[in-house]
């Protein structure tokens, strides 16, 4: 059985755990709590040289981080990764864009008023933040007020990727209410079979 080393509230975690609920997998999950420096540790840095969750532990024994990765690795050979290459390469077009544009901005807002007494330096970046994110959600809402998912009208990995912090971007003080589109494509995610809340475990 893989192990799955992540941390509970955060949405990279939530991507992997998501996308091994939907395909009925069973895994261990091992805590990492990343608020006290866990993913810092010499142990930890052995499964990851990057200090980052997720990692999966695959049942060789070898390490795979980086979430987007994972989810690859995971949906290879299932309906979440289509197998026709232009398709597969628009999924991979939005993983790149979630990982450059979106997580970059709308979850470290969120992280810093989560868990964070910020500095100086990060109140002032944060307008910035805030507005690059809400940039990423109008290349979203545009894309999406044509299509009912990312890639086309299936269900896949890019939609995972994306899902797992805009649908919390609220607590990152992100208004939702001008993303029509958005907000309508939460809720055709959430009710994918299999669906798994960010809370649960």
């Amino acid at each position: 059985m893989s192990r799955l080393y992540d941390y509970l509230d955060s949405g990279n975690g939530y991507k992997v755990r998501l996308l091994l609920s939907q395909l009925g997998l069973a895994y261990t999950r091992v805590d990492v709590d990343i608020l006290v420096g866990a993913s810092r540790t010499a142990e930890f840095l052995e499964k990851n040289l990057n200090g980052r969750i997720p990692v999966l532990e695959l049942e060789s024994g070898e390490y795979l981080p980086e979430s987007n990765a994972i989810l690859y690795y995971l949906a290879d050979g299932t309906p979440f990764l289509p197998t026709e290459r232009l398709a597969r390469a628009r999924v991979l077009q939005w993983m790149f864009f979630e990982q450059y544009s979106h997580e970059p901005n709308i979850a470290t807002a969120r992280f810093w008023l989560r868990h964070v007494e910020m500095d100086e330096s990060q109140r002032a970046l944060l307008e910035q933040k805030r507005r690059l994110g809400y940039a990423a959600l109008a290349v979203m809402e545009r894309h999406l007020a044509e299509s009912g998912f990312f890639v086309g009208d299936t269900y896949t990995i890019a939609d995972i990727a994306l899902f797992a912090y805009t649908h919390v971007a609220p607590e990152g003080g992100f208004a939702l209410n001008d993303f029509p589109a958005v907000c309508r494509w939460i809720e055709r995610v959430r009710a994918q079979p299999g669906h798994l809340p960010m809370s649960d475990a």
